[in-house]
């Protein structure tokens, strides 16, 4: 068993008996929101929002994009589970801002190995071995990030299967100072 595994399995024992309020809370969040953010380990979506669990669905990705996958869950949110509102939520010092979507089917077809960055670009760090698979993603990077939220922004008011009548919100995260930016929309340049 890994050191990692061990220590979340003995966390939830103490979480399982400390939490219970917690247990049993509707399927439908109480708040009746979606957040769409970034994967980021730095941040807790519910706490620099004020919010507890059960409030709001958390969709979590590489750079808190409006991809295909985020839209499904979105739909699913509105749709199923009673949310009327969605919050875009990207963030400052994003890894999606050190790379491009060709730089990733480099790395990809060079190595499948970890890969480290050197203040200036990514570099693979093992000679494992590489795939060509990586021409076929859509990586979705960015190097503007208020553009990325507005971009995002304006894909899911746009998006077929997601009514006018959701309110649609972007903001920017700061992960130095912790506080939340609005970013309003307007026409992507991209659009």
């Amino acid at each position: 068993m890994s050191k990692n595994l061990e220590q979340i399995l003995e966390s939830n024992i103490r979480y399982a008996d400390t939490n219970s309020e917690f247990f049993g809370l509707d399927i439908k969040p109480k708040r009746k929101i979606a957040i769409l953010t970034c994967m980021d380990a730095r941040l807790d979506p519910l706490k620099f929002s004020g919010l507890q669990l059960g409030d709001a669905h958390i969709i979590r990705n590489a750079g808190g994009r409006a991809s295909n996958d985020a839209l499904r869950s979105l739909v699913i949110s509105y749709k199923l589970l009673d949310t009327n509102e969605i919050y875009v939520v990207h963030h400052t010092d994003c890894g999606m801002l050190t790379f491009t979507d060709d730089d990733m089917k480099e790395l990809l077809a060079e190595s499948l190995g970890h890969a480290d960055h050197d203040g200036e670009k990514w570099i693979n760090t093992s000679e494992f071995h590489g795939s060509i698979d990586g021409e076929y993603v859509n990586w979705l990077t960015f190097s503007d990030l208020e553009q990325s939220v507005i971009d995002d922004l304006n894909r899911i008011k746009n998006y077929p299967l997601i009514p006018d009548f959701i309110g649609i919100h972007g903001l920017i995260y700061d992960v130095e100072t912790g506080k939340l930016k609005e970013i309003h929309e307007k026409q992507s340049k991209a659009a």
